[in-house]
């Protein structure tokens, strides 16, 4: 059974999107066994609680020192015991020391085909107001693993979205959780469940 740990920041969309596969079934052979959130007043942390899942707010405004923070985080996941580290709409950039523990083993989910519109600062609508302003034709997004970049880590799966004339961010936002996000990211997860995506293991 493959242990789950999901990092959020904001209402968990992608996180509703993997407690309902799982409940589904269409993700067999894993469970979420904890939900930790940068915000307190993150509404993911509400979704995992009616899920029955363990939450955890490790904030800023608990630990002011980013070391502290970071050290806060890491402690965080590693009481989750957990073999893959699902980053879902996260809005921290991850420490190098959490990168390397959890080497191979640490996805995002990222809404653009990257290489394009990804990146620092890149994230939320910001990408879906660059993807637009750009005048792209096709955009998606993109599951990968986590490296010490930003959006640089091997690609697992993507999935594209066609950007409509009428679009404005907040519609192509929707289109692309709909379209993409909520459908590659339970896939990858019962992928990697399953034995088709291989994970790196150990530290």
């Amino acid at each position: 059974m493959l242990r789950i740990a999901v990092c959020v920041s904001g209402g968990g969309t992608n996180l509703q999107a993997i407690i309902d596969a799982i409940a589904e079934g269409s993700i067999s052979n894993a469970q979420i066994v904890k939900v930790i959130s940068n915000k307190a007043g993150a509404y993911a942390l509400e979704r995992a609680k009616a899920a029955g899942i363990e939450a955890e707010a490790v904030t800023r405004a608990d630990h002011p020192d980013k070391a502290d923070f970071n050290a806060a985080l890491l402690k965080a996941v590693d009481l989750a015991e957990a073999d893959l580290v699902v980053l879902a709409g996260f809005l921290v950039v991850l420490d190098k020391a959490m990168i390397r523990k959890y080497s191979g083993r640490i996805i995002n989910i990222h809404p653009s085909l990257i290489p394009s519109f990804c990146g620092a600062g890149m994230y939320g609508l910001k990408v879906h107001e660059a993807a637009l302003a750009r005048g792209v034709k096709v955009t998606g997004a993109t599951v990968h693993f986590v490296d010490e970049g930003t959006d640089t880590g091997p690609i697992i799966m993507q999935k594209a979205v066609y950007v409509e004339e009428s679009d404005t961010p907040e519609v192509l936002q929707k289109r692309v959780m709909e379209q993409a996000e909520w459908k590659i990211l339970p896939a990858v997860i019962d992928g990697i469940a399953n034995g088709r995506i291989p994970l790196q293991r150990g530290e």
